[in-house]
């Protein structure tokens, strides 16, 4: 399995190809994902990059943590893993507010 990276501060009109490629420079890209809202499907500046091996990852660390890309500095780390979401509670059909 491959080295998650967070990846923040992208352009905004920055594509998941693109992202993709600046990341390609470092070792082999396996998945890459530009987070975007629900609502407007704009991105929020930030996505998650999976490189393929350890050496990929630790080289997209050092040579794009701080980079330059569209104007912007890169700031590369890497992924927290997800916290577990607690089931959302049922909602009572007799609630009155």
């Amino acid at each position: 399995m491959g080295v998650r990276l967070y990846v923040g501060n992208l352009p905004y009109r920055m594509t998941e190809e693109e992202l993709s490629n600046v990341f390609s420079q470092a070792g082999e890209v396996a998945d890459v994902a530009i987070i975007v809202d629900k609502e407007t499907g704009r991105s929020k500046g930030f996505g998650f990059v999976e490189m393929a091996d350890e050496s990929g990852a630790a080289a997209a660390l050092s040579q794009l943590n701080g980079a330059q890309v569209g104007g912007r500095t890169l700031k590369v780390a890497e992924a927290k893993p997800r916290p577990e979401r607690q089931p959302m509670r049922p909602r009572r059909e007799d609630y009155r507010a």
